[in-house]
């Protein structure tokens, strides 16, 4: 079993830069893929990121492409979702969670962090 921690949430200006962590416990972190969700008020949860559990590889929703980077460190248990360039339209929870494949569905997932507030002003 894996338990999840997001955190790194916060308000920023449009165009500003954000750093969400996702700690996990379990010595099994490192066989885990790791995704990051968002839910928005009034919208359905949305794909934001993957990335396999050897970190070769990584997959992006089309709306973050080029302004998101998912990264992991193994050693330390941690998933990072580096979010730069940001605007009005990214504001929403941000959850992080970790299943057997880097899906954009959710469903595919099997743990998930509490979730971290990130609020962008225009």
């Amino acid at each position: 079993q894996v338990q999840l921690v997001d955190s790194g949430g916060g308000l920023v200006q449009a165009g500003g830069s954000l750093r969400l962590s996702c700690a996990a416990s379990g010595r099994t972190f490192s066989s885990y893929a790791m995704g990051w969700f968002r839910l928005a008020p009034g919208k359905e949860r949305e794909f934001v990121a993957a990335i396999s559990w050897s970190g070769g590889s990584t997959y992006y929703a089309d709306s973050v492409k080029g302004r998101f980077t998912i990264s992991r460190d193994n050693a330390k248990n941690t998933v990072y979702l580096q979010m730069n360039s940001l605007k009005p339209e990214d504001t929403a929870v941000y959850y992080c969670a970790a299943g057997n494949s880097g899906s954009s569905y959710y469903p595919a997932y099997d743990y998930w962090g509490q979730g971290t507030q990130v609020t962008v002003s225009s």
